[in-house]
């Protein structure tokens, strides 16, 4: 097993239990995520409307 530092950018919507099990879903394909944290969220699109989270996480594999 070895643990493996990543940061991935996932499009959320404002409904807070939503966002985690998004991100945890998202962080699931990379491995099972130990610890995660976002480090910052962007406002995209024309009318600003898509809402980006920047998350950091680690994880670990076989």
């Amino acid at each position: 097993m070895t643990t493996h530092f990543i940061t991935a950018e996932i499009e959320i919507n404002e409904n807070q239990e939503a966002i985690a099990k998004t991100v945890e879903q998202e962080l699931a394909k990379q491995g099972e995520p130990l610890r995660w944290a976002i480090a910052s969220v962007e406002n995209k699109g024309d009318d600003r409307s898509i809402k980006t989270a920047h998350v950091e996480a680690v994880v670990t594999r076989n």
